[in-house]
């Protein structure tokens, strides 16, 4: 199994992008885009295993829409960003929630070995005119956990890639994950994490589904 990309540079995340994400997580809306970064070596295919690591209980999902760059972008007006865009793909920001509150960061929780799922495919954003309004869905064990669409993004993807490349020079390959909505796994009550024996799909529309199974390490 090979990932649906070259292996990026890097890999930037947005957190809290989706209104109905930070209503569940019960904090205001931010007033520009949170970025981090999941490490490439996180990063498997569609089909590869999830392997949760010994000593992890809250192993949670995050359904997210993802942006491969195309060409080299600095300093890009909002304008001009969408034409800086390949391709679109499925992303699960698999998280180790103990880890994230411990650390008062969130790099490490969500950048083990694993914890990156990212395909099936990347779609050309000739196919997708409009990303900002597609169904993103994830069901673990074909029970839908999480259903909202991309019109929820707080942050769009021509303000994000003009707003990263400011600072950050982005580079053919280079992915950007773009944050999930509500009804992740930490949030339901009780809370649900994902054990050895499950399946997650991340099912975006236009683009496909990202299967991933969960072994224990």
């Amino acid at each position: 199994m090979n990932l649906p990309l070259p292996m990026p540079g890097k890999v930037i995340a947005v957190g809290l992008n989706y209104k109905d994400h930070a209503a569940e997580a019960g904090v205001p809306l931010p007033e520009a885009p949170v970025l981090f970064t999941k490490f490439t070596t996180s990063l498997i295919p569609n089909g590869a295993q999830i392997v949760r690591p010994k000593g992890v209980t809250q192993l949670d999902w995050e359904a997210e829409f993802a942006v491969v760059i195309g060409k080299r972008a600095s300093r890009v007006s909002e304008a001009d960003a969408m034409d800086y865009v390949a391709g679109y793909t499925c992303m699960n920001d698999v998280t180790d929630r103990e880890a994230q509150s411990k650390d008062g960061q969130w790099v490490r929780s969500k950048s083990y070995d694993t914890f990156g799922p990212i395909g099936p495919v990347i779609v050309p954003a000739a196919d997708i005119p409009d990303p900002h309004n597609l169904k993103i869905e994830a069901r673990l064990n074909g029970k839908t956990m999480q259903s909202s669409s991309t019109k929820n993004l707080i942050f769009n993807v021509p303000y994000l890639i003009s707003y990263i490349s400011r600072t950050i020079t982005l580079e053919p390959g280079d992915v950007i994950t773009t944050g999930t909505p509500h009804g992740v796994g930490t949030f339901w009550k009780p809370p649900i994490f994902m054990q050895p024996g499950d399946v997650i799909e991340i099912e975006i529309e236009k683009i496909g589904i990202l299967r991933n199974s969960v072994v224990a390490e």
